[in-house]
């Protein structure tokens, strides 16, 4: 069973930029394809990026243009680029397998304004 840790987080201003790393270990990230969530203090969790074991990628539309998800098969590790942060993108950042079976602890990304 593949496990996620979360890192890269932090308080940035806005306009900023960050990049979240989501390393895997116990299976290879390259079978799966890979989310990453986010979830904002009193709000529900939401699913803002995802990449496909073929690479193609999706957004939410609040991010389209300012965020990038990738990833590196020989280090077992997936991305988040995230670039023009926003306040409103505070928030504790999470990765997961698609379908999800299980959370980790996530990393916040805190953007002042």
């Amino acid at each position: 069973q593949v496990q996620l840790v979360e890192s890269g987080g932090g308080l940035v201003q806005a306009g900023g930029s960050l990049r979240l790393s989501c390393a895997a270990s116990g299976k290879t990230l390259r079978i799966n394809a890979i989310g990453w969530h986010r979830q904002a203090p009193g709000k529900q969790r939401e699913l803002v990026a995802t990449i496909a074991t073929s690479g193609s990628t999706s957004y939410v539309d609040s991010v389209k243009g300012r965020f990038t998800i990738s990833r590196d098969n020989a280090k077992n590790t997936v991305y988040l680029q995230m670039n023009n942060l926003k306040p409103e993108d505070t928030a504790v950042y999470y990765c997961t397998i698609i379908p999800v079976t299980s959370w980790g602890q996530g990393t916040q990304v805190i953007v002042s304004s």
